[in-house]
């Protein structure tokens, strides 16, 4: 169970430091995953259900925002451009 809430933690921090909103679901994908898969199994249906939400995140999220991803300037700036 520690190594569980270990790796949640980690995805967690994550998701705070993605950029784009495919970053964002995949991040929030694996989250919800891992959970879901943790209270259905063990620590193998945790993983399992986090690399499953992750993927589907990222498709979500891809599919969301097309052509367009968002960088950040060494000043901190967010700005949207073609990716």
């Amino acid at each position: 169970m520690k190594k569980f809430m270990l790796a949640l933690g980690l995805v967690t921090t994550l998701g705070v430091t993605g950029c784009t909103t495919a970053e964002k679901t995949a991040t929030a994908g694996a989250v919800g995953g891992a959970v879901i898969g943790g209270i259905a199994g063990d620590t193998t249906g945790a993983l399992i259900g986090a690399g499953a939400g992750a993927v589907g995140g990222y498709l979500i999220g891809k599919a969301a925002d097309p052509g367009y991803c968002r960088y950040r300037d060494r000043r901190g700036n967010v700005y949207t451009a073609r990716c």
